[in-house]
């Protein structure tokens, strides 16, 4: 909010010379250090925030599946990227019983989604500074613009928390935007008999009077929303690939027959990953094989994707690659999801190649003559210009998507075009890119070539091209 001045019409002397002097020592006049309720995005203007970025979220958590009930401590260490004399932080549904800054008490206010921080002292720009937040209550389910549900979804026997695109707010505080990724230490307390499932790696798991904790750390940036939590009753294995990466797989007992066929072959696919799009970003991987029903969808939360039900190759192949394209090189914002999902998707479409299978350039134009007929919106909006925040996950992002990585390895040729994914996930590791980055590398990396077609047509083109 501005602070503005009163006018006042016919000062004494010794007056302006006060109004002088204070504007001097404020820097000019006033101004507003209050950090704004949004990160900007186009499609989701309310995630995320402004005026910090956030380094460590610590998160205390215990949950009574019984009594639906979470209680959670959230110490987030943050450093502010302009003055701060408040700033917001997301967080949906939920008590708020105590919030302080460094240590000291703070006052806050609730406005939706926003809970409003209002620090004793002003934060310096550049100062790090810690805001702990404690809140407990009963986790809200988020709906989607596209209908579909995140957040905090109730399963048979606990809860799995999914988080694309805004969903994590419904668990605890944050930045809930892409742009913002953060190290994570999640210790969560749950009823003796239940397993609590994270991101990272598994570092103690203590059981005392009853209640079982379970607390993993995540040395690696994560965006939020594929941050996780699933609690329940789950078959647990842990192992290593052959070059010493951790893997953890939890399972749900009535799945954990039909997973295993296709989970034995994690580490293969690993390595096949590697092999075509660079080092594996991470320092452990694994999977989440839930009912079919908890959640109805697959997704790429960070280390350990979680699946409805037992996924096959394809699908394992696509949530692996999202390691790469999404989770290590993560959109800045979320018209930038086809390089998320036509990576992962045209994953898919190498395995099946390299297993044998309709090669890339046959489902490309098999794709391109009878798509609609499978996809009957493939046409309907290009992949980098979803129509609003209800489209960004439809079909044309994702097959679309493809689309355009395929048409950019026919441009290249094979040893080019690899040279150029791993460049990609290599120069972005950890980080954020958007569509414009990513034509700009290609044009760099290959300046002699003519992509503006592909562009145009593929990536911003409305309708269906004229030819494959």
């Amino acid at each position: 909010m501005s602070r503005s001045a009163r006018l006042v019409r016919s000062a004494a002397p010794w007056a302006l010379a006060l109004t002088l002097a204070l504007t001097a020592c404020d820097g000019g006049g006033a101004q507003d250090d209050t950090g704004s309720a949004g990160a900007g995005d186009p499609y989701f203007p309310k995630a995320g925030n402004g005026g910090y970025d956030v380094r460590h979220y610590a998160l205390n958590l215990a949950y009574d599946p019984a009594g639906r009930r979470l209680s959670g401590t959230a110490r987030i260490t943050a450093r502010a990227t302009q003055p701060l004399s408040a700033f917001d932080l997301d967080l949906q549904g939920m008590e708020v019983e105590k919030v302080t800054v460094e240590g000291g008490p703070a006052r806050f206010s609730r406005d939706g989604q926003e809970l409003t921080v209002r620090p004793e002292d002003r934060l310096d720009e550049g100062e790090t500074f810690e805001v702990t937040v404690r809140y407990a209550g009963r986790p809200e389910t988020v709906t989607d613009p596209d209908g579909s549900k995140e957040g905090w979804l109730r399963t048979e026997d606990g809860a799995l928390a999914l988080g694309e695109p805004t969903g994590s707010m419904a668990w605890f505080p944050g930045n809930h935007h892409p742009s913002d990724k953060a190290s994570y230490d999640i210790a969560v307390t749950v009823p003796k008999g239940l397993t609590a499932v994270s991101n990272g790696e598994l570092t103690t798991e203590r059981t005392t009077g009853g209640r079982t904790t379970y607390t993993w750390h995540t040395a690696e940036p994560v965006s939020s929303h594929v941050a996780t939590l699933a609690v329940g009753r789950y078959d647990v294995t842990r192992s290593t690939t052959e070059d010493g990466l951790p893997v953890y797989v939890a399972t749900d007992p009535t799945q954990t027959a039909a997973a295993r066929t296709s989970l034995a072959r994690l580490p293969e696919i690993m390595e096949w990953a590697e092999y075509n799009f660079g080092p594996y970003p991470f320092s452990s991987t694994g999977a989440i094989v839930e009912r079919p029903d908890d959640a109805g969808y697959a997704l790429e939360t960070q280390n350990r994707p979680v699946f409805p039900g037992a996924p096959d190759s394809g699908l394992l192949v696509h949530e692996i690659a999202h390691q790469w394209f999404g989770n290590s090189v993560t959109p800045r914002t979320w018209q930038d999801m086809w390089l998320n999902e036509g990576f992962a998707t045209y994953a898919e479409w190498l395995w099946r190649e390299d297993e044998g299978g309709t090669t890339a350039e046959e489902t490309f134009k098999a794709l391109y003559t009878h798509g609609e007929d499978t996809y009957e919106d493939l046409w309907s909006f290009p992949p980098a210009k979803q129509p609003s925040a209800a489209h960004v996950s439809d079909e044309p992002v994702y097959q679309r998507g493809a689309m355009v990585v395929h048409k950019l390895r026919q441009t290249l040729g094979d040893d080019a075009f690899y040279d150029l994914v791993q460049g990609w996930t290599a120069t972005h590791r950890h980080g954020n890119a958007d569509t414009d980055d990513f034509t700009e590398y290609v044009e760099q990396q290959a300046p002699e070539k003519d992509f503006e077609p592909i562009w145009r047509d593929w990536l911003y083109g409305e309708g269906k091209p004229e030819r494959p």
